[in-house]
């Protein structure tokens, strides 16, 4: 017959969890010994790991962050602000923020702007409540009193998506990400460089990043002699396959006709090849359509859509770096770190 399982001591009467000192008595050692031991210390001997982690299932032993920052001095999270989750450009950064964070003994504390200035602020001030040890921002557009906040909170922070110029005095501005600009300006060239000359962009949702692909677009066009006002499709509602479309029939309607489109985001593109399919419009023999961010499915589409390929993993991985080195009081070899982008031409153009 197996020996019969210790007594489970009981729960804290106080507040009704499992505590450390509970995992402790159970597993016969000190509370400072269960506390290295789940926190991973090499200096734990493993036998002794061991026990402390069978103790801690046993009881469903979940640690407490905020008593443990309390503890230490030391927050164990960081805050995340992001603008949505339902488009894969944000999926696939935050994928890389945490898997980077993780392996480093963080967690992330997520917050979803929605695009408001407001709702950002709101979430921020709350994020700031829980002590983060450090904070993650997309983009450099924010009102003054949440980049006040930021400032003043003595968290350190890096801003995801953009690369930020460097203010003549005062603290560095700390970026990872690529020149939305410059991006859009090199599919623009791509697409004079098929031949076309009547080009028009088309925006939704019309957020920062957006507007500094149609200032890279216009740029070129003006460069090129070709801007013209009535080529500029800008519509704030969110992006999608429906919109791209509607867009898209609005669009080939105009007079004199467009030879191409560059649609701000793959997710309006991909809505105007599925509607050049319905209505019969030949891609890219009658009209090319280009795309931004080549999101999943573009490669798929009938034609393959030409896009630019931004690299938000690598800016996830690489921001999360640079966030963890800041935490250790580590200044990195420069502030801004821009990953750049790639032009992948497919046979949409």
């Amino acid at each position: 017959m197996p020996p019969n399982p210790a007594p489970v001591p009981a729960r804290s009467r106080a507040t009704g969890r499992v505590t450390l000192a509970d995992v402790a008595r159970l597993a016969e050692v000190s509370p400072i010994t269960v506390s290295r031991a789940l926190r991973g210390e090499r200096a734990v001997d493993p036998a002794l790991v061991a026990r402390v982690k069978a103790a801690a299932d046993r009881l469903g032993y979940v640690p407490d962050p905020a008593a443990r920052a309390l503890a230490s001095r030391h927050s164990t999270h960081v805050a995340l602000l992001i603008p949505m989750l339902s488009n894969a450009l944000f999926v696939d950064l935050l994928d890389g923020v945490q898997r980077t964070l993780r392996s480093a003994g963080y967690e992330t504390l997520i917050g979803v702007t929605h695009y408001d200035a407001v709702e950002e602020e709101q979430l921020l001030r709350e994020q700031l409540q829980h002590r983060p040890a450090g904070l993650l921002v997309t983009g450099l557009d924010r009102s003054a009193s949440t980049r006040a906040l930021i400032a003043g909170s003595g968290v350190p922070c890096v801003h995801l998506m953009e690369t930020a110029d460097q203010p003549a005095d005062g603290p560095a501005i700390y970026s990872v990400g690529l020149s939305q600009a410059d991006a859009a300006a090199a599919m623009t060239r791509h697409l004079l460089d098929r031949g076309h000359r009547r080009i028009a962009f088309a925006a939704a949702q019309l957020d920062a990043r957006t507007l500094q692909r149609l200032a890279g677009w216009r740029r070129t066009m003006q460069a090129a002699g070709l801007h013209d006002a009535m080529l500029e499709w800008q519509n704030p509602a969110p992006s999608s396959l429906a919109l791209g479309g509607a867009m898209f029939t609005q669009i080939m309607a105009q007079q004199p006709p467009v030879q191409a489109i560059f649609f701000c985001n793959d997710d309006l593109a991909q809505g105007a090849l599925l509607a050049a399919l319905r209505q019969g419009v030949q891609v890219p023999q009658r009209v090319a359509i280009a795309g931004f961010n080549d999101l999943t499915g573009s490669d798929q589409m009938l034609p393959p859509l030409s896009t630019v390929r931004t690299p938000r993993a690598e800016i996830g991985i690489a921001a999360a770096r640079m966030l963890l080195g800041l935490m250790r009081g580590e200044a990195p070899p420069s502030p801004c770190v821009d990953l750049g982008y790639e032009l992948v031409l497919r046979e949409s153009t």
